[in-house]
This record gives structure tokens, C-alpha cells and sequence, in this order.
């Protein structure tokens, strides 16, 4: 049973910004994204965009937003296979236990100018 959708949209422009501002990146992304969003390249703000967007994302889902839950709590990376996943901590963590859901489905899309997530919670 689906216990709640979110979606988010992020202008890649904005993100390109944000790579100039450590304090900034540090603030909302952990060391594990900021690695994986510094071997990006070219595409680091696509991918900036793509990460951020999924907290967000993620927030609305749960339908409480990010109220109390800092987003370095979450953090949104991938399997092995490319697919992507969020892997949550402390009051991340807690706010997803709260709400009854027990797996996140997450998908992430990115074109020049634009970066969406769909993150879709899933309980019994």
C-alpha cells in the first residue's frame, strides 16, 4: 500500500551556484554525496540538482516536510546497478518510521536545465 508520493523539482542554474559555496554544500549534503557529486564532472550540477530535489522530495512524501529533520540525514546515492536509493539517519530515520511507511522507492531524472525526484513511500 502506497503511504506517500512527493515530488520536487530543482533548476540545475541554482545548483551550479551551490558548487562555488562549500559552507553551503556542507550544509545540506553529507561527505558520501559530496564525493559522489565531486567524481561527477560536467554533470555536478545535474546531479547536485537530482539529490536535492529527492530530499525534498522525500519531505512531502512523508507528508510532515523536512520540519526537524536535518537533510545531511538523508542522503541519496545509488546500487551498484546505477539505481537509486536514500539511506536514512537519525531523525530521518525516525520521521520515516513514524509515519508507517518501510520501503522508499526513489527516482531521479535530470535534463539541462531541470532536475526531478519522485520518491514514493510504501507500507502494509
Amino acid at each position: 500500500m502506497i503511504t506517500g508520493i512527493g515530488v520536487d523539482i530543482v533548476q540545475v542554474k541554482r545548483m551550479e551556484r551551490w558548487l562555488e559555496n562549500d559552507k553551503l554544500l556542507e550544509r545540506y549534503f553529507n561527505n558520501e554525496e559530496l564525493s559522489i557529486i565531486q567524481s561527477k564532472g560536467k554533470s555536478a550540477s545535474q546531479s547536485l540538482a537530482a539529490r536535492f530535489a529527492a530530499k525534498e522530495a522525500f519531505g512531502k512524501a512523508l507528508g510532515t516536510g523536512l520540519l526537524n529533520i536535518p537533510l545531511k540525514d538523508i542522503t541519496v546515492c545509488a546500487e551498484q546497478n546505477g539505481r537509486p536509493v536514500i539511506k536514512l539517519k537519525a531523525a530521518a530515520q525516525k520521521a520515516f518510521e513514524k509515519s508507517g511507511a518501510e520501503k522508499i522507492h526513489v527516482s531521479l531524472s535530470h535534463e539541462k536545465e531541470n532536475a526531478i525526484a519522485m520518491i514514493v513511500l510504501e507500507g502494509t
